[in-house]
């Protein structure tokens, strides 16, 4: 069992333990489905619209060499630059480097996961560079010290009293709970560090390659002020956000708004395309595009899996995932949580290290369900179980175990020999009070349960008795 396996174990026991937590969970996702219900209502035809981003997404993955050298030409013509990073060291080195020739000592970042899967905030700290996250989830969570709790919600896990207490403690002179006051606070905080800043730094929700484009969402604006006052702007980007033209905008936009949040529209839908020109009245000096790897081109020479490439990071799988509303965001130990993290990083960082997540799912197909680019989900699920199981990776005691079955399913009379053994097993640990203990073979099972009561015949005996055929 590897490190992470073992760390995703204790923290998943103890998070579906907590009642506050998984009430909190429950309150903020019943929220978001009763808004996606209505989001959904405004579509004269959702699954039309999911059908056609599936259509866009699939379009430009198989031609995504094409799109990508389009966009990479289209924003040197503006004047900015891009660099192609191969691993998250390289994207993270890059930019801090960057940050160090142009004397930055302050970086403003609007919400990036790509950031977050590249650890950008400890290479530009390792440099004695502040970063400061200007998404109000995630500059909660920073001052926590802690990770997102979700894709789109950061702070999905808090209630406003604990944050409350959190600005007491990090700010000071904070006295109320209320959201609007709590907002204000961290707004006048972070509007210094806007006007202070050198560098920016944004995500992507898309790269548009007819237009050389990023285009970004968010709800707040700070998007915008990351990358319009500091000099230098860079994006981060994984190589898989790049769609083909900007009129895929128009249904890309209003789905992931209503998938993501229920809304019809997000806030601020924002097209940078280079750095100011000399006609511009704000903008940065400098345009950095990082496109980034880091396993996407392994994924994507598997036809198999490729698909998992469309994700536009909604949120919606993990909102609809019964595990994720029981453990939350923290217990999977890794960037992407829910369904499509549990999918993910085992391809990003590693199988052997990872492989325990898609063994984490009830495989209800909840998260299929509500795709808005229709990612089959549970399949890949399966997929990332059965070639862990074919590298070998699996425990040796549950190998052992399949591999008895299989012997037994093989032949009649041994199927009954080994039910025949596992009845009287069962019966002689429920006589003698071993089960549960460390004693018990199937105390994995029943630790948590009670062995229900053995019957005295097997189906088999009472088919026989009934039928006279075994």
């Amino acid at each position: 069992m590897s490190a992470a396996s073992e760390t995703f174990l204790r923290e998943a026991a103890e998070k579906a333990a907590d009642g506050e937590l998984r009430e909190i969970v429950r309150k903020g996702v019943e929220h978001y489905d009763a808004a996606v219900r209505r989001g959904r209502a405004r579509f004269l035809d959702w699954e039309a619209a999911r059908e056609r981003c599936r259509e866009i997404k699939r379009e430009a993955i198989d031609r995504l060499d094409l799109y990508l050298e389009e966009f990479e030409r289209r924003v040197k013509e503006r004047g900015g630059q891009v660099f192609w990073a191969e691993t998250a060291e390289d994207a993270s080195r890059y930019v801090a480097d960057l940050a160090a020739r142009a004397g930055v000592r302050s970086v403003v970042k609007s919400k990036s996961m790509v950031s977050e899967e590249i650890r950008l905030n400890v290479a530009l700290e390792s440099r004695g560079i502040k970063v400061w996250e200007t998404d109000l989830g995630e500059f909660i969570v920073q001052l926590r010290e802690e990770p997102p709790f979700h894709i789109v919600t950061p702070a999905m896990h808090l209630t406003r009293s604990q944050i409350a207490d959190l600005f007491r403690e990090k700010l000071g002179g904070v006295a109320t709970d209320d959201p609007g006051e709590l907002t204000a606070i961290a707004r006048r905080e972070l509007r210094r560090a806007f006007f202070s800043a050198e560098m920016g730094v944004t995500g992507a929700n898309f790269l548009v390659a007819d237009l050389g484009a990023i285009a970004i969402t968010t709800n707040e604006g700070n998007a915008r002020l990351c990358s319009s006052l500091p000099r230098i702007h860079v994006a981060i980007a994984g190589i898989e956000k790049v769609i083909p033209r900007a009129e895929d905008l128009a249904t890309l936009w209003p789905v992931l708004a209503t998938a993501g949040t229920g809304q019809p529209i997000t806030c601020y839908n924002t097209l940078i395309a280079g750095p100011r020109t000399a006609s511009e009245p704000d903008g940065p000096e400098e345009f950095h595009v990082v496109l980034l790897d880091n396993g996407r081109s392994r994924l994507l020479a598997d036809p198999e899996q490729r698909e998992v490439l469309r994700c536009i990071r909604c949120g919606a799988c993990l909102n609809a995932c019964p595990v994720f509303r029981t453990i939350g965001g923290h217990a999977y130990g890794a960037i992407y949580s829910g369904p499509i993290g549990s999918v993910l990083t085992p391809h990003l960082r590693g199988l052997g290290e990872f492989q325990h997540l898609s063994f984490a799912s009830s495989l209800c197909g909840a998260c299929a369900e509500v795709c808005p680019v229709k990612i089959d989900l549970p399949l890949h699920l399966l997929q990332n179980r059965r070639n862990a199981v074919a590298a070998g990776l699996r425990p040796t005691r549950e190998r052992a175990g399949f591999g008895l079955w299989q012997w037994a399913a093989a032949s009649g009379w041994r199927f009954g020999v080994v039910g025949w053994a596992a009845r009287a097993a069962a019966k002689m640990a429920q006589k003698t009070g071993l089960a549960g203990t460390v004693l018990d073979p199937a105390r994995s099972w029943t630790k948590r349960r009670e062995m229900p009561e053995i019957p005295a015949q097997s189906f088999r005996a009472l088919w026989r008795k009934k039928h006279g055929a075994g």
